[in-house]
């Protein structure tokens, strides 16, 4: 029995080390009796339903995984700081961890919100692909290093919600002068077509959408925005997701204190923030369905498709904003590439493998298999 335990124990540790990514950076050689305690700030409310829980339950798999070794604690958004100074708190080191969207900062980076989501560009799937095989992990964190930054995929949404509207999208002329909240590449977006712009954080979202203070706002997708009561100020609720197709959620860590880890609990870190990416896919899938029946059914949301013409707008002026950032940032244009480079390459089996079958199963609901 003993020498079972043994031999557990020493798979156990050698499929955690075997989880590391290539790259990453050597570990300071601490004591295994040693303990740590960090501070994990994220850009949502505490206990936000699908985005605040996934940072507790990263916090509570490291903990547990690390046998109390590495204990994490989560403070939601204005609790220790802002939500949107998530990044310059962790980077400064007076949090060790943050969770939340690197879409965020693109005034830190103008390449950040590349590893959020980029209009009409990767699913979910399609994302962690180009980040754990297509190279573009080792481009995030050579993005984030001078900020002493270690960033993770740590959760996706899946593809989202095209954003409630106080009056409905019948023609492009209904969005001009129209005042959005929508961050990252899809606010440079709209921006292009007429849009004005803005980036709150989401605990500001009801109220300003109540009060007029914006007359219209993307979130998340059914699941998250039924919890936020966006249809007791806006009926209309558009899709596709067009700006967010398969938006990647990240934990970051500052660099000091991730090389003070041992190697081991680096792995848990790794390990855990991977769990929690498939955990939050799965849980958006369970739930959004469930949420939108609600929001149609009980509480009367008209859920309409954005015209042809807008969309035909939106995909012309992506163009013409991913070449402008590509043009004027040199990091912004290695890491395009790389990007567009995967995502012509994977687009071929996508098509055959899961719109091929997307289609081949309406066809089969319609004659009621």
């Amino acid at each position: 029995m003993k020498r079972r335990d043994v031999i557990l124990g020493l798979g156990a540790g050698t499929a955690l080390t075997a989880c590391g990514q290539p790259g990453s950076a050597p570990a300071v050689q601490t004591s295994r009796s040693k303990t740590f305690e960090w501070k994990m700030v994220t850009t949502w409310p505490k206990n936000f339903p699908g985005l605040g829980t996934a940072a507790e339950y990263l916090a509570e798999s490291i903990t547990q995984a690390s046998g109390g070794r590495l204990k994490v604690r989560v403070y939601g958004a204005g609790e220790r700081v802002p939500a949107l100074e998530v990044f310059d708190a962790v980077s400064r080191g007076a949090a060790e961890m943050g969770h939340g969207a690197a879409y965020y900062w693109k005034g830190k980076a103008p390449a950040a919100p590349f590893f959020t989501a980029i209009p009409f560009g990767l699913t979910s799937w399609e994302m962690n692909g180009w980040l754990y095989f297509g190279g573009g992990l080792e481009l995030w964190r050579e993005l984030y290093a001078p900020f002493n930054l270690m960033p993770f995929e740590a959760g996706n949404t899946g593809t989202q919600m095209g954003g409630w509207f106080r009056q409905p999208v019948n023609s492009l002329a209904d969005l001009q002068g129209l005042k959005m909240r929508i961050p990252g590449l899809g606010g440079e977006v709209m921006k292009e077509i007429g849009v004005t712009t803005v980036n709150i954080p989401g605990n500001e979202l009801f109220t300003s959408l109540q009060t007029g203070a914006i007359d219209a706002t993307e979130w998340v997708s059914a699941y998250n925005d039924l919890a936020f009561g966006l249809y007791k100020a806006a009926k209309y609720y558009y899709y596709p997701g067009w700006h967010e197709p398969g938006p990647t959620l990240e934990a970051i860590v500052n660099m000091d204190r991730w090389r003070e880890l041992p190697e081991d609990l680096q792995a848990v870190v790794r390990t855990c923030c991977q769990a929690a990416g498939s955990r939050m896919m799965a849980e958006y899938a369970a739930r959004n369905q469930r949420a939108l029946k609600t929001l149609t059914d009980e509480h009367g949301v008209q859920v309409k498709a954005f015209p042809d013409e807008v969309i035909n707008a939106l995909a012309a002026a992506t163009g013409r904003v991913l070449a402008r950032i590509t043009g004027e940032d040199e990091m912004a244009a290695k890491i395009y590439d790389s990007y567009r480079g995967y995502r012509e390459q994977v687009s071929q089996s996508t098509a055959i493998l899961e719109h091929a079958y997307l289609n081949a199963r309406a066809t089969a609901d319609n004659k009621g298999t």
